[in-house]
């Protein structure tokens, strides 16, 4: 039997047997085969078979890449000649990576199972899942030959080179290219440039509009009648803002009671020429539209394409009964998820401008006149709200309330608050100071921890999910183990997942975009939970829990808008 297996695989062995594009060598061979089998291992989130794929080729060839460093080291450090493997070699490998890759696919498929049944999603079926090896494959091979074709561009560059100044100068020359390369992309030349293309290309989706939103009528909108904000400035993301919401009909018929009609303004990205700018306009708007008149003030700091949360602010006028305003502005046009890699100081810049330009209108008018003011900010828009604040009292001294919703790790505020949590408390459920202003909440409607302590009048809560990526993501995960995964896991997270160097970081990189892609309550889909977290901080009178139970029926009827 062996030697029929020999025979058969001996002439494909060779090198030679080979197609040049489908060569490797044996050190890249099996750091690919190590980095494709730990891509398998358990993350944060489901993954479909051709997504589990494309996870598992990109790994494979960083994998292949690290092998083949790791062996040119070698090299130059041994005094052994490099040597050409054997055919058992190769056999060995072969054997090992069959087992392997089946081991590592069945076990995948185990933890995907378990993932799923964790947050109620259906399983797409095996056969879907079957594709991923498939997938894996292709894309391993695209990456390599594409690595391949670079190394062959040098080569050739090196090549012409020679023959006009000599060696040793096309050495340095091509050296000196390649630095001069590295460089351009560490410092962020290159990497901005297609960030700004980007941004530009999908500028082009803010000229569109959702089909049933129409141009406000009233002049309580911006883009409405005497706006000092055009209709046609304010984005597709902003035109759906002012021109969504709950009417004062919809009001009355949940409240039963008196009711106003909610003021909504904002400021595109093309409504000004910057942050500054923008603020300024926004805020004029929503003095000229009476928002400074209302009960309460609510400056909303937006996701990366201008995004505010519907059910968000919906629940807010439903729960002040439409005696408020919002006030929200964009800074970039970028998806949400790629936003919070690439658009942080735009963020940062946004929410610090529209705060202090509202809070300097605010501030001048005399006390007891003063709508309650309050800050709202969801995934990178939570980033942009804090950096109006230096810390809890200075949210507290100068807020009536603060919403954060999915908050990136690098928050800053956050982080000091996690990092400063109080003896006992986990990092998925944080207590920070006893709770006395800030609090933290994966389930707003039944856990405010610490249940028992009293919570001051102005508060602060964090909205977080222990499967929530956008959450956990940071560079810190290449060499350091979280305390997330020191301690016991969250209610929906696998205790199997597990901290890996290296493996983890890419692992949580891959579930950024697929964090809206699960059900409500989980990763970074908080569906259903503002409104429980309104009525935490609002404390509207005589409200009871039957009216948030109907109010989150209400929102989901509306869809969100």
């Amino acid at each position: 039997m062996e030697r029929l297996f020999t025979r058969a695989v001996r002439p494909a062995l060779a090198l030679g047997a080979w197609p040049r594009w489908l060569r490797y060598t044996l050190p890249g061979a099996w750091g690919a085969l190590l980095f494709a089998c730990l891509a398998f291992t358990p993350s944060l989130l489901p993954r479909s078979g051709p997504f589990q794929g494309f996870v598992s080729g990109l790994s494979a060839a960083m994998g292949y890449g690290l092998g083949v460093l790791g062996a040119w080291l070698w090299r130059e450090f041994s005094p052994r000649p490099a040597r050409t493997p054997s055919p058992r070699a190769w056999r060995g490998f072969f054997v090992t990576a069959l087992v392997a890759l089946s081991g590592a696919l069945l076990l995948g498929w185990h933890w995907q199972q378990r993932i799923r049944e964790l947050m109620g999603v259906p399983h797409p079926g095996n056969a879907g899942y079957l594709l991923a090896p498939v997938v894996a494959a292709a894309f391993f091979i695209l990456l390599i030959a594409a690595g391949r074709g670079l190394r062959a561009v040098y080569r050739r560059l090196d090549a012409r080179l020679v023959r006009h100044i000599g060696p040793r100068a096309a050495r340095a020359t091509s050296g000196l290219a390649v630095v001069v390369l590295t460089a351009l992309v560490a410092s962020g030349v290159l990497w901005d440039g297609l960030i700004a293309l980007a941004d530009q290309t999908l500028s082009v989706r803010d000229a569109t509009t959702d089909e049933g939103v129409f141009q406000p009528r009233t002049a309580l909108r911006s883009g409405g009648p005497s706006s000092r904000v055009s209709w046609e400035s304010l984005g597709r993301e902003g035109r759906n803002f002012v021109g969504g919401g709950p009417s004062m009909a919809d009001l009355a018929a949940f409240e039963g009671a008196a009711v106003k009609e909610p003021i909504r303004v904002y400021a595109g990205y093309a409504s000004a020429p910057d942050a500054e700018a923008r603020a300024t306009l926004a805020v004029e708007d929503l003095e000229r539209a009476g928002g400074f008149d209302r009960a309460y003030l609510l400056v909303v700091t937006t996701t990366g394409s201008g995004w505010v949360v519907p059910e968000a602010v919906d629940a807010f006028e439903y729960l002040t009964r439409g005696d408020s305003a919002i006030v929200a502005m964009q800074y970039s046009h970028l998806w949400s998820w790629l936003s919070v890699l690439v658009d942080q100081e735009r963020a940062r810049e946004s929410g610090r401008a529209l705060f202090d330009v509202v809070y300097e209108r605010w501030s001048r008018l005399p006390e007891g006149h003063r709508p309650k003011l309050l800050v709202f900010g969801e995934s990178l828009g939570s980033y942009g709200g804090e950096t109006a604040f230096s810390g809890e009292r200075d949210l507290a001294n100068r807020t009536d309330g603060a919403l954060f919703v999915g908050p990136p790790n690098f928050n800053t505020l956050y982080r000091e608050f996690t990092d400063h949590r109080d003896a006992g408390s986990p990092e998925v459920a944080p207590v920070y100071r006893n709770g006395r202003i800030v609090r933290f909440s994966r389930r707003p409607g039944t856990d405010l921890p610490p249940a028992s302590a009293p919570w001051g009048d102005s508060r602060v809560l964090y909205l977080l999910h222990p499967s929530d990526p956008i959450i956990w993501w940071s560079p810190r995960l290449l060499l350091q183990r979280p305390d997330w995964l020191r301690e016991p896991r969250g209610h929906d997270v696998l205790g199997a997942m597990v901290w890996l160097p290296f493996v983890t970081f890419w692992q949580v990189t891959a579930d950024l975009p697929l964090g809206m892609e699960v059900p409500a309550g989980y990763g970074h889909v908080y569906t259903g939970e503002h409104v429980d977290a309104w009525v935490a901080l609002l404390r509207p009178e005589g409200w009871t829990d039957e009216q948030t139970a109907r109010l989150r029926g209400v929102l989901r009827a509306r869809g969100g808008r």
